[in-house]
């Protein structure tokens, strides 16, 4: 605790200032801790236990396609394993992440070095909402920008979407994979995904396809959707104009 003594007209008054743990914390540093606390351990068992319901990964992967020299984001990186993935498919590009959580950012250094990927893939921690690649990375834009499984957790994921967008070269391409609404599945399948979904602070953006619509019209860009998997999936594809 802090004590420090004002003068004012009235006299001299002694100001405390709250404990620290009363203090309302930043945005960025509240999302750090409690992905931490959500991945501390999951972390280590994150790849092998999500490989089967994290569908389309690898088609979002496949479909990067970066050109020589290109340089491909992706905004919560996790455990490193998309990038690794990716960097290994394209040998002649450069890759970065980004991420929220520091305990995930560990695991996905320790996988990239691990890879000898440690020279073309960098990593970074960040807020997907508010970043600066600059100066994280040295480069203000990117041909390629995926995001994969993040936006369903990430709060403001509106203000995501729109740094993703801002941050891609002309002729770049973003490229989001994530929950869809199930909606051709039982609903004794959709209740219970829900509800464990929602035990990882997991939320499926239903309304992704309406403000994907919005920023490519305002950017002049091109929007491609699908929902494979009966809707347990749905994939985005922005390209900005060339």
């Amino acid at each position: 605790m802090i004590t420090t003594t004002e003068t004012t007209p009235f006299g001299d008054r002694t100001l405390t200032d709250p404990p620290a743990r009363s203090r309302p914390r930043p945005p960025a540093a509240a999302a750090t801790e409690l992905m931490n606390r959500i991945y501390r351990r999951q972390r280590h068992i994150y790849d092998i236990t999500r490989k089967w319901f994290l569908l389309g990964r690898d088609r979002l992967i496949e479909d990067l396609r970066p050109g020589p020299g290109a340089a491909v984001l992706e905004i919560g990186c996790g455990t490193g394993r998309n990038l690794i993935v990716a960097a290994q498919r394209y040998p002649n590009a450069q890759f970065f992440g980004i991420d929220v959580s520091t305990d995930m950012l560990t695991s996905a250094i320790e996988a990239i070095a691990q890879a000898g990927l440690s020279s073309r893939v960098r990593v970074a921690h960040a807020d997907a909402t508010a970043f600066d690649p600059a100066v994280l990375f040295g480069r203000p834009r990117f041909d390629r920008i995926m995001i994969s499984y993040s936006l369903s957790m990430i709060p403001g994921w509106h203000a995501a979407l729109d740094v993703a967008l801002s941050l891609l070269a002309r002729g770049g391409r973003l490229q989001v994979v994530d929950f869809g609404g199930q909606e051709g599945l039982p609903g004794w399948f959709r209740a219970p995904l829900r509800t464990w979904l929602a035990h990882f602070h997991v939320t499926p953006r239903d309304a992704l396809e309406a403000a994907l619509s919005a920023l490519a019209m305002r950017a002049g860009a091109r929007l491609i959707i699908e929902r494979p998997y009966r809707g347990y999936v749905q994939y985005a594809v922005v390209e900005a104009t060339g």
